[in-house]
């Protein structure tokens, strides 16, 4: 059977990787937001190989320049349940498939 190019077009959009950073979910202000975004990107480009080093500096910097107690995950295929401080949380994608969660809880 032939396919329209309404399915045609539905399946490329369904597979298409995004390569920019994509906010899923933030209650950041948004200075703080753009500056943890641009740090998440640099982060995961630096350390596009290792992902514990990529979340060792996003949270160093982020306890530098924010204060203490700030968690990181970077990684791909994983579930999370957090209790976070408000106005302190960012859940992003990165590069297609690459997650980044990042809040505060003291």
């Amino acid at each position: 059977m032939a396919e329209t190019t309404e399915e045609k077009k539905a399946d490329a959009d369904s597979k298409r990787v995004h390569t920019y950073p994509l906010i899923r979910h933030s209650d950041m202000n948004d200075e703080m937001k753009t500056e943890a975004m641009e740090l998440c990107v640099t982060a995961c480009e630096k350390f596009a190989s290792n992902n514990e080093n990529a979340a060792k500096m996003i949270k160093d910097a982020m306890d530098k320049k924010f204060g203490a107690s700030w968690h990181v995950v970077v990684g791909e295929g994983y579930g999370f349940e957090i209790t976070h401080e408000v106005k302190n949380l960012l859940y992003m994608f990165f590069g297609g498939n690459m997650a980044i969660i990042l809040w505060k809880c003291s």
